[in-house]
């Protein structure tokens, strides 16, 4: 019966930490994953140097009512603004050709995150189910504050 016991509540602590993660994915896989099933792309565009995006991702992306909301309504991307990755988007191939691996601090900006017009770190960008961009939200914000401005879009 403890044996038991300890297996469920070792179950059960994995749900809950699992449950405390948003399902982030790459804004290529969110836009292939519309295409299958309608919904609308929550994507947080970041740097890697910017304390806001840190304290954004700590506090606000980790508490459970955002993850729940985000995970059930959105499918959810982490962009680096300054990143080297290729993004995909309306036939267009969008990449960081200035971009220096190892560079410590600021890096060029990314090609995708000139389109979005990104003028603040983080900022939020919400794209229809259409993949069409919405408006963005901009700076660090409380769950609170996130859920107000994501149930108003």
């Amino acid at each position: 019966m403890k044996k038991l016991l300890l297996t469920l509540f070792l179950a059960l602590g994995a749900m809950a930490t699992q449950a405390q993660e948003i399902n982030w994915m790459t804004f290529d896989e969110a836009l292939a994953a519309q295409k299958k099933k309608a919904k609308p792309i929550f994507m947080d565009v970041y740097t890697d140097w910017c304390g806001p995006c840190k304290m954004l991702d700590k506090n606000t992306f980790h508490d459970a009512s955002v993850v729940s909301y985000i995970n059930d309504n959105f499918y959810a991307v982490k962009f680096n603004a300054e990143g080297n990755s290729v993004v995909n988007y309306k036939g267009k191939k969008y990449t960081n050709p200035q971009y220096v691996a190892g560079r410590q601090g600021r890096n060029a900006v990314h090609d995708f995150t000139l389109f979005l017009k990104v003028q603040a770190y983080p900022s939020m960008m919400v794209f229809d189910s259409k993949g069409e961009v919405k408006s963005p939200i901009v700076g660090y914000l409380s769950p609170q504050q996130l859920l107000e401005a994501l149930k108003a879009k």
